[in-house]
């Protein structure tokens, strides 16, 4: 069965994401777990956890994934950032662990980080450090939470915008069994991979396999780009209205080696209107 969810809000309480979910008629979803533009961390009531996980286990979604802050910032060369930025992403990872029973595998997304201009192999080595003491403590507290290294579109001194970098960064974490990576289809066409043709995509396919490893990918994030190929800028387009096109997504859903691998919509939004679209357009790529 296609595994196909979006991005849902927590707003009015965590357990009311699944709800909302349940009402988009989807299977997987992602979510944050606290303020995701705020260091302030989110602490919950055991209310609030029975709540979640009651409304998860009856309304069978699986698997769910948890999106970091965007303030967190792996491989910052500012040691104050730096810190509070590894201190943040343990807490995401002890929240994931709590939020979800037993049964589940809390998956947990991280953009890896940007340079500021000290360079890539520096930032990259930062972010290496970071997650090697993050998964030292993880152990400590005996934490199942699975890290999912997303791709990036290489705005500004973002790290982890081609493959290499990634296969790079995998080699380096010493925890190899709780770690894997997410592929956003915007970002990876803006970083230069040419999803809107049929040979952009079978070159992207062997990359991935040759690089990464097909069973490293736990999570495709599908979007359109506001912007064209190449362009390095980080803006999703609703499917089929940007420059990857519906073609694009249709080829890359049919390849066969991707097919159990769960997909994440995180479209622009204005309504619920806006996700039941974009899911049926996916939908539609799958069948047409």
């Amino acid at each position: 069965m296609l595994k196909i969810g979006c991005h849902v809000s927590i707003s009015g309480g965590i357990e009311k994401s699944i709800l909302r979910a349940k009402n988009l008629g989807i299977n997987t979803m992602q979510i944050f777990s606290a303020n995701s533009r705020s260091w302030k961390e989110k602490i919950f009531k055991a209310q609030e956890i029975n709540n979640f996980q009651k409304n998860l286990i009856e309304s069978e979604i699986y698997p769910i994934f948890f999106h970091t802050s965007y303030l967190i910032n792996l491989a910052s060369p500012d040691e104050i950032i730096y810190s509070k930025s590894i201190n943040s992403f343990i807490e995401e990872m002890k929240r994931a662990d709590l939020l979800l029973p037993k049964s589940y595998t809390p998956y947990l997304i991280v953009h890896p980080g940007a340079h500021r201009g000290i360079g890539e192999k520096f930032g990259l080595d930062r972010i290496i450090k970071a997650l090697n003491n993050a998964f030292e403590q993880s152990k400590r507290l005996n934490l199942r939470t699975f890290v999912l290294l997303e791709n990036t579109a290489g705005s500004g001194t973002s790290l982890g915008y081609n493959f290499s970098q990634l296969r790079y960064l995998l080699r380096g974490i010493n925890c190899k069994q709780n770690l894997g990576v997410c592929i956003d289809t915007c970002h990876a066409f803006t970083a230069g991979y040419n999803l809107s043709e049929k040979e952009g995509i079978d070159r992207m396919i062997k990359e991935l396999d040759r690089l990464i490893g097909f069973k490293k990918i736990k999570v495709f994030h599908l979007n359109d780009s506001r912007y064209p190929l190449g362009s390095n800028k980080d803006r999703h387009e609703h499917i089929g209205k940007g420059h990857i096109g519906l073609e694009g997504f249709r080829n890359l859903l049919k390849q066969p080696s991707l097919q159990n691998i769960p997909y994440i919509l995180e479209t622009p939004k204005e309504s619920d209107e806006d996700d039941l679209r974009n899911i049926k357009m996916i939908k539609d790529c799958v069948t047409n």
